[in-house]
């Protein structure tokens, strides 16, 4: 049977193509499968990377086409963050080859363009995502385009154009360079390869939870994660719910969601009970990778939090410089959104003996 997108709204299924990224009534697209069926024996016949999960991605499972694309992204290292917190891990997520957490996502999602037999893709992206599509396209030979904002850190932006990518800054909101991106995929004909709409991406960012179990043979009982357009939550959330319905762990972490009170349209909707966060202005955060107004994806973001009982933590920005400056002391160096994550869980009341894993998504260096 044909793999197909299944729309989040209206439920309509749509066949996948290279130029399918969202539903007629403008839903957002998830792929239309059942939970894999988890055979861990099968994960050390692959390398040790995210590509050890190939048996639980949908793809043809004599499929090849990841070999020439992967960079040996995943298994990052599951530290415990201080001896006095014993119970407090840091998964270090910036030990990949474009020194963030989305190299997950993008490795997964390339590899599909590669599959479709694409040979150009767009994407928008506030600097890491942009940074891990240019660098696996490069890797598939397919040219590239990223939009992003003219106030993009200028050290990804020599990122990207060191992968050969066009780029493409664009004055205005994060919407808005969005939206430029959007309309190019619709006038070039072209793969959208968006770390927001394509469902593929989240193939990827689950593996995250598939390696936590494999490192603690068990569930955390807390994920700390920052959340702008959802990447990590989403992630987090279908890979531990696989692992919970192949009855692998009897419980799903919290999930604790930080956001920027400078732009947190999850945090209000959260708080007022609603079941689709409503666009806020954004009026300026250093966390740049979280700076969304408008999540396309808040509706999957709400529930994932709601129904891991979590919760959401808004964090001004004189606790994000404070952060940084403490796990900096702790002799890890991240950028400013990872930063925020740690401010929110200094500010969350967590249990005794709790467990809970903090993902340190990306490096200093990226910085402004």
């Amino acid at each position: 049977m044909m793999e197909q997108y299944i729309c989040n709204s209206c439920g309509k299924k749509h066949d996948i193509t290279p130029y399918r990224w969202k539903c007629e009534c403008g839903g957002v697209l998830d792929i239309a499968k059942s939970t894999p069926k988890i055979d861990v024996t099968s994960w050390s016949h692959y390398p040790n990377s995210i590509w050890r999960y190939f048996e639980t991605m949908p793809f043809a499972k004599d499929s090849k086409t990841w070999t020439s694309v992967t960079m040996g992204e995943g298994q990052t290292p599951l530290i415990v963050l201080d001896p006095q917190e014993p119970n407090t891990y840091v998964k270090v997520d910036y030990m990949m080859p474009t020194l963030s957490f989305k190299d997950r996502g993008a490795a997964v999602l390339m590899t599909k363009a590669k599959d479709l037999g694409v040979s150009k893709v767009i994407a928008d992206s506030s600097g890491n995502a942009g940074t891990s599509v240019a660098a696996y396209a490069a890797r598939c030979h397919i040219a590239c385009d990223i939009y992003l904002s003219d106030e993009t850190s200028p050290k990804k932006i020599a990122q990207i154009k060191a992968h050969g990518a066009t780029i493409k800054q664009i004055h205005g909101t994060r919407e808005e360079i969005a939206a430029a991106a959007q309309k190019a995929v619709e006038e070039e004909k072209v793969f959208y390869a968006s770390h927001v709409y394509n469902p593929y991406f989240y193939e990827g960012t689950k593996t995250y939870a598939y390696e936590i179990y494999e490192h603690l043979e068990d569930a955390p009982d807390a994920l700390i994660i920052p959340v702008g357009n959802g990447t990590l939550v989403l992630g987090a959330y279908y890979g531990f719910k696989e692992l919970f319905e192949n009855g692998l762990i009897e419980k799903m972490p919290k999930i604790i969601a930080i956001q920027a009170a400078n732009c947190a349209p999850l945090v209000k909707a959260y708080k007022n009970g609603e079941t689709v966060a409503e666009p806020v202005t954004n009026t300026g955060t250093l966390a740049e990778g979280i700076s969304i107004a408008a999540p396309a994806r808040s509706k999957q973001i709400l529930e994932a939090v709601r129904q891991t009982n979590g919760e959401f933590i808004e964090i001004e920005e004189n606790e994000i410089l404070s952060a940084r400056a403490k796990l900096s002391d702790k002799g890890f160096y991240v950028e400013v959104t990872t930063a925020a994550n740690y401010a929110g869980y200094l500010k969350y009341q967590k249990a005794p003996e709790e467990k809970i894993i903090i993902p340190l998504c990306g490096a200093g260096i990226k910085s402004k």
